[in-house]
């Protein structure tokens, strides 16, 4: 194998201004372009309510499966960089934005620093995050032991995520 090893790492995409599937797809194809990086599994696009501040419009979301030769802080430091390429503007906590781009979980890898904690603080809390990751979850290597589609069933009870229809968009 030539270069640095690759692992498998899952990331939730979201957006809730602006043109939203354009920002998923344009978020999809920038991670897809980084170095020593593959897109190896997509969820469908779905659109949930928003959490936490709920006078914001609505949300498309979805999970993707990479397999990235970059070191997690790394891919971080891209994510970020993507995010504001697409208008992302940091303010309100959990509030409206063009992009979000989250580190959900890394193959072998758990951190508790500040700036990157993995597995993900509250991907077990949100449908739309589990729904989608649940989709994918047959990719993972190096993951946490989680029964994802319990999880996610259970957690949509309360969520509303419904799959978005790209064609009507």
């Amino acid at each position: 194998m030539n270069g640095p090893p690759r692992s498998r790492v899952f990331l939730s995409l979201g957006s809730n201004l602006g043109d939203r599937l354009g920002f998923l797809t344009a978020a999809r194809e920038a991670l897809a372009a980084l170095p020593a990086t593959a897109v190896v599994a997509v969820s469908r696009i779905y659109e949930t309510a928003p959490q936490d501040h709920e006078e914001q419009p609505a949300f498309l979301n979805m999970v993707l499966c990479l397999e990235t030769g970059l070191q997690p802080l790394d891919l971080l430091a891209e994510c970020q960089r993507i995010e504001n390429e697409h208008g992302r503007e940091r303010g309100l906590r959990f509030g409206p934005r063009s992009l979000d781009v989250d580190i959900l979980v890394f193959q072998d890898v758990e951190s508790e620093e500040p700036e990157l904690m993995l597995p993900h603080p509250r991907m077990l809390r949100r449908a739309f995050v589990l729904v989608p990751l649940a989709e994918i979850w047959g990719c993972a290597q190096g993951m946490p032991d989680l029964d994802v589609a319990a999880l996610a069933q259970a957690v949509a009870r309360d969520q509303v995520v419904r799959p978005y229809d790209v064609a009507e968009a």
